[in-house]
């Protein structure tokens, strides 16, 4: 069922509950009035006809009923009944059909008050009476005709309204509902028309900040990511088709060329080596297109543990200097907090060893093995990582590229490099929902700054 069908529905069952509501209300509060007031006129009837009968010598019966004539109509189905109260027997005679005997006792009990009672639609009102020394029960009987004919057109009236407005209520609902979706199934109509071909269209936004406006440009915010991505991804394969290529292209080719002719044993050790050196670069390049790959997991599978930063920097050290013997790598770690927990980070050791080593290493490269500071601080149950070196920087246009896989900068051409380290490194980071952030300034130096939450 559609929204606005479900809507109307809800708002067709709130009227119909507020019309329900309304209806048996009115019908109450009228009913209980006619009640009242037919046994009010009821009553005055048993009192007059009580004083007509023991009064006379009191009252002209001549004006009595000139009186009743011109003031008092006869109610539909009148009737009266005398009966005579012997206390001493305790007998009541006569009786009237149909009547019960508690009636007869509450009218005694009632020391004249009036007590009613209501038998097959008719009503019955009755008083006790005294008279020269005898006690009397006078009761008035009639039927409430009016009232009847009155609620029962009322209830017609009230089935026939509830009938009406019900309809004329979902269909107002359902208008109204179609209008207020309009907006929204132009949305989808527009969203379904835009397919991984067409990524570039966009959905219009009107002025104003109501949900249809906020969700479109939900979905516009979502169509420049998924095209970002899409471009990154081709981007991603045709870079990683091309740096694949070279080196098999490069590796065939020395093989063809010493397959062609008979060779000394010097040339062919040098197209060997050849081999040997671009099938170590393909090694390379597909063990770092890997832990690319790998580090956009979303860590449930990876092994976690605390890992203290302080030992993951100096084995980082270490790792340095087994590649790159020249370096001039100077760890700095500053005042260190007295708990070991706050220098520790819940995380996959060899993922931020791997991160904070890719890191360091471009530092070294990229600055021509110049003094790389790498320091490390605690503060606010946070963990700073810095890597700071003195070499040729990142053009400033350049900078919000740097996390593009096998995007190099304008001034790397002279270095080796496939421009996998930042991207997989952030990748890492972020695995542990950290922030990794690069200041450059071309031809001075960049700062790599990684913020990690500490395990206390």
């Amino acid at each position: 069922m559609k929204i606005q069908t479900q809507t109307a529905l809800l708002f067709t069952v709130l009227t119909a509950l507020l019309i329900l509501f309304l209806s048996f209300t009115t019908y109450y509060f009228i009913s209980r009035f006619a009640s009242n007031d037919f046994l009010k006129r009821l009553e005055l009837r048993v009192r007059v006809a009580a004083k007509l009968r023991f009064e006379q010598d009191k009252i002209s019966t001549v004006t009595y009923h000139e009186l009743r004539r011109q003031y008092l109509e006869v109610l539909p189905k009148e009737q009266e009944y005398l009966l005579t109260w012997d206390s001493v027997a305790n007998t009541i005679e006569p009786k009237v059909p149909g009547l019960p005997e508690s009636f007869y006792w509450r009218i005694i009990e009632g020391q004249g008050r009036t007590v009613y009672i209501e038998k097959n639609k008719v009503h019955y009102a009755g008083i006790l009476y005294h008279n020269d020394g005898q006690k009397y029960l006078v009761v008035k009987s009639a039927v409430n005709e009016y009232a009847n004919r009155l609620l029962e057109t009322l209830a017609r009236a009230k089935i026939a309204t509830f009938i009406v407005g019900v309809l004329l209520v979902f269909t107002v609902g359902i208008f109204f509902s179609r209008k207020t979706f309009q907006p929204l199934r132009q949305l989808i109509s527009k969203v379904q028309d835009i397919s991984a071909h067409n990524l570039h269209l966009r959905l219009e936004t009107n002025k104003g900040k109501d949900e249809m406006t906020e969700l479109a440009h939900t979905f516009n915010t979502m169509l420049d990511r998924l095209q970002t991505a899409f471009e990154t991804q081709n981007n991603f394969v045709s870079n990683a088709s091309h740096e694949l290529r070279t080196p098999l292209t490069t590796i065939m080719g020395e093989a063809d060329i010493a397959l062609k002719k008979a060779r000394t044993n010097e040339e062919y050790r040098q197209s060997l080596q050849v081999i040997l050196n671009e099938a170590g670069k393909l090694d390379h390049l597909t063990s770092s297109l890997l832990a690319l790959a790998q580090s956009g997991f979303d860590g449930k599978k990876q092994r976690r543990s605390l890992v203290r930063m302080d030992e993951l920097l100096c084995e980082v050290k270490q790792a340095v200097d087994e590649l790159d013997p020249n370096n001039q790598v100077q760890l700095h770690f500053g005042e260190l907090p007295l708990n070991e927990n706050e220098l520790s980070v819940e995380g996959n050791y060899h993922l931020l060893k791997l991160a904070i080593t890719n890191i360091v290493m471009n530092a070294c490269k990229y600055s021509n093995d110049r003094p790389v500071q790498l320091a490390l601080q605690a503060i606010k149950q946070k963990i700073r990582i810095s890597i700071i070196d003195q070499g040729i920087g990142i053009p400033a246009s350049e900078l919000k590229y740097v996390f593009d896989p096998f995007y190099r900068a304008s001034n790397t051409n002279r270095f080796e490099g496939y421009g996998i380290g930042l991207p997989l490194a952030r990748n890492i980071v972020r695995l542990h929902k950290g922030e990794l952030v690069i200041k450059s300034e071309e031809d001075k130096g960049t700062t790599v700054e990684i913020m990690l939450s500490s395990g206390v």
